[in-house]
């Protein structure tokens, strides 16, 4: 590179760098109004839950105490090979015991179909069984959803213990980007559907929408459901879940890690809106970009070069740190060394191309999802 391709490629990547204060400005989260409804809607919460014995109790013990007399919690044992349902039967909650899947259902689908069918509050609570809710968050979220109306979804905040789980963090970023819901643009463009950990809505809503039996079959029923509901013109909420509602991704080490990003990924790119792709696609680009300038101006030994691909690369490392710690406990050492992460989503991402559209099936929770009915 000679010195007067410097500027240009300097004003490249600030250009590519700015993308993404576009495509993830602003994370909205619940809040509790001072203006409360003097009535309170009675709730069902309903977990949808599969070899869930470890996750499953401390979400039933943060639900301990938020729910009035009124209220009902269903878990609903798709199929557990393990001590689910046991763990269940232990607390005061209801516990349904999943039929077999008819054909063209995938598991959680048709869990939570059953679930609803059974409730009988006026607002439905959907949580992930590896959920974890804050003290008195339930009623943030319930006062959240009734200012709000529609339905409402919430990414949970992602908590992380072992080194290797800092990996998820190019993930977390396009998972919030890609939904379309904290562009720079607000409320101008719709998300394209729904985080599924959390979501609320209410249960006329559900059943006159047709639940989820209108995306039966879906990988990313979440996001299929969302665009579901906007069709009937049901206004799609999506918030983060920091201070709110928590969980903890993949726990089991790195193989669940690489089977659970890779189970749609690949999918749910293809069902983000073609700009907003670009943008975060160009974004990374630029990201990858300034640590090739880097690690060639030291190989080089091109003083000139390094300053400013190195102040460009901790543009980058603390922009990355401001997206990251609105959406987990990542480490400013993970936005520093962000190339790891971002070699890693590059690879998972590949995977899950190859296991979509060529193996056509994807592994999660002990079942093989066959794809061949749902990819051309």
């Amino acid at each position: 590179m000679s010195i007067g391709d410097i500027p240009i490629i300097f004003i490249l990547h600030l250009v590519l760098w700015i993308l993404g204060f576009l495509f993830l400005f602003r994370i909205s989260y619940c809040e509790v109004s001072a203006n409360r409804n003097s009535h309170k809607p009675s709730i069902s919460v309903i977990i949808p839950a599969r070899n869930e014995e470890h996750s499953l109790p401390n979400l039933l013990s943060s639900l301990s105490g938020q729910l009035s007399s009124q209220d009902e919690v269903i878990v609903v044992d798709d199929q557990s090979e393990d001590r689910t349902r046991a763990v269940a039967e232990s607390s005061a909650v209801k516990v349904l015991e999943s039929l077999p899947a008819p054909e063209g259902w995938i598991g959680k689908t048709w869990a939570c179909f059953q679930g609803a069918k059974i409730a009988s509050g006026e607002i439905l609570v959907f949580l992930d069984a590896d959920t974890v809710l804050e003290k008195n968050s339930l009623e943030k979220i319930i006062q959240t959803y009734v200012e709000k109306d529609g339905a409402l979804s919430i990414q949970p905040y992602h908590k992380m213990r072992n080194l290797y789980e800092q990996l998820s963090a190019c993930f977390n970023i396009s998972a919030m980007a890609g939904m379309g819901a904290f562009t720079v643009f607000g409320k101008r463009i719709r998300p394209i559907g729904l985080f599924g950990p959390v979501v609320v809505m209410k249960r006329h809503d559900y059943l006159h929408s047709g639940g989820h039996e209108k995306v039966k079959g879906e990988i990313l029923d979440d996001v299929a459901f969302g665009s579901e509901l906007q069709k009937k013109g049901i206004e799609v909420h999506c918030l983060g879940g920091k201070n709110t509602v928590s969980f903890r991704m993949y726990p089991n080490g790195v193989r669940e890690l690489i089977n659970g990003w890779s189970k749609g990924f690949a999918m749910g790119a293809a069902k983000t809106a073609t700009p907003l792709l670009i943008l975060i696609v160009a974004w990374m680009c630029g990201s990858i970009g300034t640590t090739r300038s880097l690690i060639e101006s030291i190989i080089a030994t091109n003083n000139v070069q390094i300053a400013i691909s190195g102040t460009l690369y901790i543009f980058y490392a603390a922009q990355i740190y401001w997206m990251l710690v609105r959406i987990g406990n990542f480490k400013f050492y993970t936005a520093l060394l962000y190339p790891i992460p971002m070699a890693f989503f590059v690879v998972v991402f590949a995977y899950s191309l190859v296991r979509i559209f060529l193996v056509r099936s994807v592994k999660w929770k002990g079942r093989e999802i066959s794809l061949k009915s749902k990819v051309n």
